[in-house]
């Protein structure tokens, strides 16, 4: 969204960025890094937004943006409606950052911290949240206990009740679940959720892209520093029409009958073929009814369908010529 837009349309904006760009200038021995190659996003009120992309791709740059860590070059950016610059009181209170590392101070109890950083940020003691905080992040029983000897999980659980404390209306979790195990890891997932459901904004990134997929209704990408695809996890995943099926065979066979090369039919085993089609051209029936009429037997069937994983490494794997202008703006569909 551009950044004259009216204020009615940005009103709708969590947060929403205007040909962002980031350029680190030359250091000795080092060249000129562009971090951000003018990205425009927008970002609904009360979605749940993925923002993926490799190692260096920018993501890291655009967070401590908003943040106000790091200074941008160019381009506009905008919390709640609330300019970066220009209004960078109401835009700090706005978000609140769970960052990657543990930053907590471990001779504090979790009640404590929240008390101290509700304290930084101004909120009088009689609008302070603290035990309704702890109860949504499932730490009452710990709340007095030093954060010291917490278990890993319950210390990034605190991280979001630290960025919770001013009430921000947009929360940030930078890869989040990074070393935490499986467990506590949906723990922290259904806390998160029911923010969402209350009607705090969640920005996500993060490496494991299955969560990506199971948690946000829309996502990102960005790769040297452009935005690649912003579509809905729906619209994403369609991008890639492809569907596998690999079949075992009652009996081996040393060649693939030529009525099945049809469906790009491949052998990688006596008795196992792999089947990979366009689910929107070839329905799966109709390789079954093929395989029937070749006279071969069925002994089991597996379906695999294209996941996040399959279309983040064709978008991120090819050349940065190929998004020059393409996908530079991204917005919520009208």
């Amino acid at each position: 969204m551009s950044g004259d837009a009216p204020a009615s349309e940005r009103s709708k904006a969590a947060i929403e960025t205007a040909d962002l760009s980031k350029v680190y200038a030359k250091r000795k021995g080092s060249a000129e890094v562009r971090a951000l190659r003018g990205v425009s996003l927008t970002i609904p009120r009360g979605s749940f937004f993925g923002l993926l992309g490799p190692n260096g791709a920018g993501k890291s740059t655009f967070i401590n943006i908003l943040a106000g860590l790091v200074v941008r070059t160019s381009g506009e950016a905008r919390i709640w409606g609330y300019d970066i610059d220009r209004d960078m009181r109401a835009a700090r209170r706005a978000i609140g950052i769970v960052p990657q590392e543990l930053n907590i101070d471990p001779f504090f109890t979790p009640r404590e911290l929240l008390e101290v950083q509700a304290g930084l940020y101004g909120v009088p003691a009689s609008e302070r949240r603290t035990q309704e905080i702890l109860e949504i992040v499932g730490l009452t029983r710990q709340a007095e206990a030093y954060a010291r000897t917490l278990s890993g999980g319950m210390r990034r659980r605190l991280l979001v009740a630290k960025a919770m404390v001013h009430s921000p209306r947009v929360l940030v979790l930078d890869e989040p679940t990074a070393g935490v195990d499986v467990d506590l890891r949906r723990q922290l997932w259904v806390a998160v959720r029911r923010l969402q459901e209350q009607g705090t904004t969640i920005l996500l990134t993060t490496h494991y892209l299955e969560e990506a997929e199971a948690l946000c209704d829309r996502i990102a990408i960005i790769n040297h520093g452009r935005l690649i695809a912003c579509e809905t996890t729906e619209a994403l995943l369609s991008r890639l029409d492809s569907k596998e099926m690999t079949v075992t065979l009652t009996a081996a066979i040393d060649h693939i009958p030529q009525s099945l090369t049809a469906f790009n039919a491949e052998m990688p085993s006596p008795g196992r073929l792999v089947f990979c089609y366009p689910p929107s051209k070839t329905q799966g029936g109709e390789v079954l009814a093929a395989i029937q009429d070749a006279g071969l037997a069925v002994a089991d069937i597996q379906t695999r369908e294209a996941d996040l994983e399959d279309v983040f490494l064709r978008l991120t794997s090819q050349p940065d010529e190929e998004f020059e202008g393409d996908n530079s703006r991204c917005e919520p569909a009208t």
